[in-house]
This record gives structure tokens, C-alpha cells and sequence, in this order.
């Protein structure tokens, strides 16, 4: 049974929903607190023009519909295949695509849902629980390019290219990273010359998620060496313009699967109608884009915890050692309790965040703390489990034939990608401090 319908579905329940009869007796005297302070800033929505906040049936059903699209597409032969190839199943971007999948938050009017944040956390959830790497793929091109498409490009850009990428036909990446400049963005050495009608793009990226198969890539350069941060333009970059090239893919320990790579840009020329965003206004579209990057992709290791527990339960309960099942020694069923928990907890933060930034759509209001709080909590969370998860198997665990030890390496991933937990720490400590710089009496827990 194709996925489409089923999709289609919970977007036209969506579309008859009304805001009055879903959102309003959600709205809790902290809710209207945090639209009121949402609205002093008057930020512009990060959904698509008519998004309504999808209902609790909207996104179970939607949820129904991906776990069935992973048991049909992703079985466990696939994704321990992928892993031990390191090569991505590529015709699951079209199957994806065809599902509906490729477009969560993007307009109806390219093809998109429009469903917003929540039913993207469950999509990448789902995918993550049967395959990280794929879901990581899925969220480089969905998230990180697609989304930026949707926040930042104009119609034209829009309609060039979101059509081919929310049907799979084409996958998207984003180029930010440098051998020199990972958490450090702003000491990136890529940059764009004004030449006649556009830019050339000369430098190198690393570390680039989809690099190696992508048709197009959204790539920060520098405009203004001098400005620093005030000096970094986004750039649409078409995968087939001369001078552009792929390095290398490299070998990772995790994620493998999930084609990633070194891409090099020589005199590549870009026309000024493919810049994304304003000139020198790349911090600004990277930043924003970042908090939401941050907050979706905390949905991965969400999945990677149902997988631990996927893999270690049943095993717990059949395996027996001194006459009895391992589920039925103390130490074991702490494990289990743990690894139980972990998960429930770092659920309720990603949902929560994503909840509240759907239903705030009109005055967003999306704090930093809580999407970094979210992947750190959730990255950390989901190694250990990783790790608890082979502790179970014992020997088993430590095979390579089994699941338990692609889905820790798999997990470590994040909390590197997308900013290190370190610097998770410090983004959380920094926004703090300058809220509290501004009122010796801020209230920290405001929403």
C-alpha cells in the first residue's frame, strides 16, 4: 500500500481543522504568556503561509503511516547492509518522496505538507529507529536543505528546485564545515568574489552529509573577509557547474551509509539570482536555521533509543544463563529501566519544543536553550544507551552481526554533528548570561 494516500489524508484533515477547535484549549496561561512575549519581536513565521497546527490524531496517524513505510522499506537486512557497504539504498529518496515524506514543512504548493516540526521529529524518529544513517540522510536533505529552501529562498528558487527535491528526484545537502572551521563557522576560508552577473566560489567544505550525491548545495562563503561574521552569504550551488567537485567520501565510524564528503569549489561560478538570502546576510540565515536544525535532528537519537531497546529486549527475555532469562537478574533489568527512561525523558523535551513552536507559528518565538538542551540531552541519552544496549548482548553485543553495536556508533554521531556537546554547554551558558545581562530579576524558565 502506497504511503501517499495516507499522507494526503492527514494533510486534508489538517486543512479542515480550524485553530479555534485545536489549538485554543491548548492554550495554557504559560502558552499565552509566551505568545505575548513572542509577539513583542514580531518574528516572521517559520511555517508555510496557511500552516494550522496538525491535531494528536493528525500526527498519530502520520506516525502509523511511517512505521509501516519503514517496515516495508527499511527491513533490518537493509540497514545492517548499508551500514556494512557504506553506501546509502538510493532508491529509497524517490520512495521517500513518493511517501510524502521529503516535505514536511514544506508549502503544498511544491509538493510539501506543510505539517511543521512535530511530524518532522516523527518522521526522522521512525527512520532512525530502523536505520541512523538513513535518517540522518533524510535529515540533511529535508531539514537542512529543504527547509532552508522554505524559510529563506524566493518563489523563484522555490519553484526551481523544492519540486525535484520533495519528490526525491533530487537531494539536497548544506556545505558549513572546514578542515579549519567546525564549531568555529566564522573562520571559514571558502569565499565569493563579485565577478560579472554573480560569484565564484573557491575554498573546500568537510564533513558534508549527502555532499557526495547531491544535485544541489546550499553553501556558506565569504562575500566580506574583513566583516567577519557581518561578511558570510548563503549560496544555491548546482552540483553540475563547472568546477565543482567531490574530493572524496570519507570512512566513518558511524553513520555509515549516509554518504558523506569533502567538496571543493574551484572558480565556480554562481549567479547572483542563487544567492539565498541577503548579501552578507549568511549568519543570519545560518543562525535561524540552526535552532530548528538543532531541535529536529534531536528526534535521530529518539529513534536510535527505540532501536536499543528494540534490539536488547527481546534478546534479555530469551537468553538464559544460570537456568533463568537475563531479563530476570537485578542488574539487567536496571539497564532495561534506564535505557526506558532515558528515552521517555528526552522524548518529552524534543515533542514539547516542537509542540510549542507549531503552535506558535504566527509569533515564534524559538529559544536557543531549549533546542540546544534538546540534542544534547537526547545525543548523550542515546550513546549510553548504545552502550547499555551491547552490555545486554554480551557477547552478541559486541558482534558485528548484531545491530546493538552500529546503533552506539551510529548515536555518538550526534553529539558532534550539528555543534558538540560542548559547545551545546556553552551556547546554553552564553544565552543565559545575556538574558540575565539585560534584567538582574529575567526568569529563566519563561515560555
Amino acid at each position: 500500500m502506497s504511503l501517499t494516500s495516507p499522507v494526503r489524508t492527514v494533510l486534508s484533515k489538517a486543512s479542515r481543522s480550524t485553530i479555534q477547535r485545536t489549538a485554543k484549549p491548548l492554550l495554557s496561561t504559560s502558552f499565552q504568556r509566551h505568545v505575548a512575549h513572542a509577539k513583542q519581536f514580531e518574528k516572521p513565521s517559520k511555517h508555510p503561509k496557511g500552516f494550522e497546527p496538525p491535531t494528536n490524531d493528525d500526527l498519530s496517524e502520520l506516525r502509523e503511516n511511517v512505521v509501516e513505510f519503514v517496515r516495508r522499506e527499511i527491513p533490518w537486512d537493509l540497514a545492517q547492509e548499508t551500514d556494512q557497504k557504506n553506501e546509502f539504498p538510493m532508491h529509497l529518496w524517490e520512495k521517500m518522496g513518493d511517501a510524502g515524506l521529503l516535505g514536511i514543512t514544506a508549502d503544498t504548493e511544491y509538493g510539501g505538507v506543510a505539517m511543521g516540526y512535530q511530524a518532522h521529529c516523527i518522521v526522522l524518529e521512525e527512520l532512525s529507529r530502523a536505520s541512523g544513517s538513513i535518517g540522518l540522510s533524510y535529515a540533511a536533505h529535508s531539514q537542512l536543505c529543504v527547509n532552508q529552501f522554505q524559510l529563506h529562498g524566493n518563489a523563484k528558487q522555490k519553484k526551481k528546485w523544492l519540486p525535484g527535491l520533495i519528490s526525491g528526484q533530487k537531494i539536497g545537502s548544506l556545505a558549513m564545515s572546514e578542515h579549519t572551521a567546525g564549531s568555529d563557522v566564522v573562520s571559514m576560508k571558502t569565499t565569493a568574489k563579485k565577478v560579472d552577473g554573480g560569484y565564484q566560489l573557491n575554498g573546500g567544505k568537510m564533513w558534508i552529509t549527502n555532499g557526495p550525491d547531491a544535485h544541489v548545495v546550499i553553501v556558506y562563503a565569504k562575500t566580506d573577509p574583513e566583516a567577519g561574521s557581518k561578511g558570510i552569504t548563503a549560496f544555491i550551488v548546482d552540483s553540475s557547474s563547472p568546477g565543482f567537485s567531490v574530493a572524496r567520501k570519507l570512512d566513518k565510524l558511524g553513520m555509515r551509509g549516509s554518504n558523506t564528503g569533502e567538496l571543493l569549489f574551484d572558480n565556480v561560478f554562481v549567479p547572483e539570482s542563487d544567492m539565498l538570502g541577503p548579501l552578507n546576510g549568511g549568519v543570519k540565515v545560518l543562525m535561524e536555521g540552526l535552532d530548528l536544525e538543532r531541535l529536529v535532528l534531536s528526534a535521530g537519537p529518539l529513534g536510535l533509543m527505540k532501536a536499543a531497546l528494540d534490539c536488547t529486549l527481546p534478546y534479555v527475555h530469551e537468553r538464559k544463563q544460570f537456568g533463568i532469562p537475563l531479563a530476570h537478574n537485578q542488574f539487567i533489568q536496571g539497564k532495561i529501566a534506564d535505557m526506558y527512561t532515558k528515552y521517555r525523558a528526552s522524548a518529552a523535551f524534543t515533542y514539547s519544543i516542537a509542540r510549542l513552536i507549531d503552535q506558535s507559528y504566527e509569533h515564534p518565538d524559538i529559544r536557543t536553550v531549549d533546542c540546544a538542551g534538546a540534542i544534547l540531552y537526547a545525543a548523550e541519552r542515546a550513546t549510553e544507551c548504545g552502550m547499555d544496549a551491547i552490555q545486554c548482548l554480551g557477547g552478541m553485543g559486541y558482534m558485528n552481526e548484531m545491530e546493538a553495536g552500529r546503533i552506539m556508533r551510529d548515536a555518538k554521531l550526534y553529539e558532534i554533528g550539528a555543534g558538540t556537546s560542548e559547545i551545546r554547554r556553552m551556547v546554553i551558558g552564553r544565552a543565559f548570561n545575556k538574558e540575565f545581562s539585560k534584567s538582574s530579576s529575567a526568569r529563566w524558565d519563561a515560555v
